[in-house]
C-alpha cells in the first residue's frame, strides 16, 4: 500500500474546508487518508456524513482543563502516535487552530514535509484573534508548501521570509466547498430531505409569504466575550424594532460566556416576534449554507463565513475590530463594523434602506477564488510528490 497525503484536522471549520481537497485527491485516485483530531466531534460526524468522508484515523482527547497548553500537548502526543504509524508521504494542515500548529509540530518532528491549506492570513495584532494569529505564522515556519488564497497572503508569506517557490496562490478551499455544497443543499430540498432543522420552518415560510429579509448573525470569538457579544446582541435587538420586515437567524454558540449574553438580551424577543427572530443550537453546515444563500446580509466575528459570504454574494458585515482577511473589504464585499452598537445598527439599517449600495456589495468580485481551490492544491501535490 501506498504512503498516504495526511489531511490532519478536528474542527469544524476546518473539515469543511479540508473535504474539497480529500474529494479532488480521492478523484485522482491519490493516495489519502484522513485523522481527525477530536475537538469538534458531536458537530463533526454529521460534516463527515455530507461530504462522505470516513476518517481512517482519530485522536481521543481526554482534556482535564481548558488551557490551550494542555490541549496542544495532546494533540502534539496523539498525533505523533498516528504519524508514526501511518507513515505519511505528507502532511495538510489547515488554517490556524490549535490542531493545525500541533499536526504541523508532530510532522516537523517526523521529517514530514508540510502542506499549510489557507496560508498567509495576517492581523499582525498577535491577541486578535488569540490564538490563531501565532498559529499561523508558527505553522508557516514549518510548512514546506503555503497554498496562499489572495496575492496579499502570498506577499506576507514573502515579508516574512518563506521563499517563493514553495507559495502557491491558489483561492479559498471555503468557495469550492461553498459553491458545490449550496447547490447539493437546494437539490435534496428539491427532493423533500429535512436538510434544515425545525426550528427554521417558521423562518422559511416567513421569508416564502411575508416577504421578510434574512439577516444571519454568528458570534463566537474569544475577544468579543462580555461587552461586545451583549452589544451585538442589543443591535440586533434595535434593527429588529427599526425594521418589521427584517428577520434574524442567531446560530448561538453554545459557550456560555456567549449564550447567557445571546439570550438576556434576546429570548424575550424571540419569544414576542413570530419567527422573526430565531435563536437556534449551532447550524450544521448545510443549514447555514442555506442561510447564507438566503440572507441580505450577514454580521459574523467569524473568519470563514467571511469566505462563505463572498462565494454566495452575501455582504458580509464583520464583528471584529480587524480582519485577516482584508481582501474582502478591499473588494467591497464586506465592511468592518466592530462590536460598536450603534455602527451596526446605522450601518445595516443604511444598507437595508439603499437598495443600489447593499446589490454593489453583492455584485463585488469575490476575491477569494472562483472554486478550483482542490484541484490546483492537488496539481501541485501530484506534481512535487511526483505520484
Amino acid at each position: 500500500m501506498q504512503r498516504p497525503i495526511l489531511i490532519s484536522v478536528g474542527t469544524r471549520p476546518e473539515i469543511i474546508k479540508m473535504a474539497p481537497v480529500h474529494s479532488e485527491l480521492r478523484r485522482r485516485g491519490l493516495p489519502v487518508a484522513w485523522v481527525h483530531t477530536g475537538q469538534h466531534r458531536e458537530m463533526a460526524q454529521p460534516l463527515y456524513e455530507f461530504f462522505g468522508i470516513a476518517p481512517e484515523h482519530e485522536v481521543t482527547l481526554e482534556r482535564r482543563n481548558g488551557q490551550l497548553s494542555h490541549l496542544n500537548a495532546l494533540l502534539l502526543e496523539g498525533l505523533s502516535t498516528v504519524f508514526e504509524q501511518v507513515q505519511p508521504r505528507a502532511v495538510l494542515v489547515h488554517g490556524d487552530t490549535t490542531s493545525t500548529l500541533a499536526s504541523a509540530q508532530a510532522a516537523f518532528y517526523q521529517g514530514v514535509p508540510i502542506g499549510h491549506v489557507e496560508a498567509g492570513l495576517r492581523t499582525f495584532n498577535h491577541r486578535e484573534p488569540f490564538p490563531e494569529e501565532m498559529n499561523r505564522e508558527l505553522t508557516a515556519r514549518l510548512a514546506h508548501w503555503h497554498f496562499a488564497p489572495t496575492a496579499k497572503a502570498a506577499i506576507n508569506l514573502r515579508n516574512e521570509g518563506v521563499r517563493p517557490p514553495g507559495i502557491h496562490t491558489v483561492g479559498n478551499t471555503a468557495v469550492d466547498a461553498a459553491l458545490a455544497g449550496t447547490v447539493r443543499v437546494e437539490s435534496l430540498l428539491a427532493d423533500g430531505h429535512a436538510v434544515l432543522p425545525p426550528e427554521l420552518d417558521g423562518l422559511r415560510e416567513g421569508l416564502a409569504h411575508r416577504q421578510w429579509r434574512l439577516v444571519t448573525v454568528t458570534a463566537h470569538r474569544r475577544e468579543n466575550w462580555g461587552e461586545g457579544i451583549e452589544n451585538i446582541a442589543r443591535a440586533v435587538a434595535d434593527l429588529l424594532d427599526a425594521h418589521p420586515d427584517l428577520a434574524v437567524v442567531w446560530p448561538v454558540h453554545g459557550n456560555p460566556a456567549v449564550s447567557d449574553a445571546v439570550q438576556a438580551a434576546l429570548g424575550e424577543k424571540a419569544r414576542r416576534l413570530e419567527g422573526r427572530l430565531t435563536l437556534c443550537a449551532p447550524l450544521e453546515y448545510p443549514a447555514l449554507l442555506w442561510c447564507l444563500h438566503h440572507s441580505v446580509l450577514a454580521l459574523t466575528d467569524s473568519g470563514g463565513i467571511q469566505e462563505e459570504g463572498a462565494a454566495l454574494s452575501c455582504p458580509v458585515l464583520v464583528l471584529r475590530n480587524t480582519t485577516e482577511r482584508p481582501e474582502l473589504i478591499d473588494a467591497g464585499a464586506g465592511v468592518i463594523v466592530g462590536t460598536d452598537r450603534q455602527r451596526i445598527v446605522q450601518t445595516v439599517s443604511h444598507l437595508l434602506r439603499d437598495a443600489t449600495a447593499l446589490q454593489r456589495m453583492r455584485d463585488a468580485v469575490n476575491p477569494f477564488g472562483n472554486g478550483t481551490t482542490a484541484q490546483q492544491i492537488a496539481d501541485v501535490l501530484q506534481h512535487d510528490l511526483g505520484i
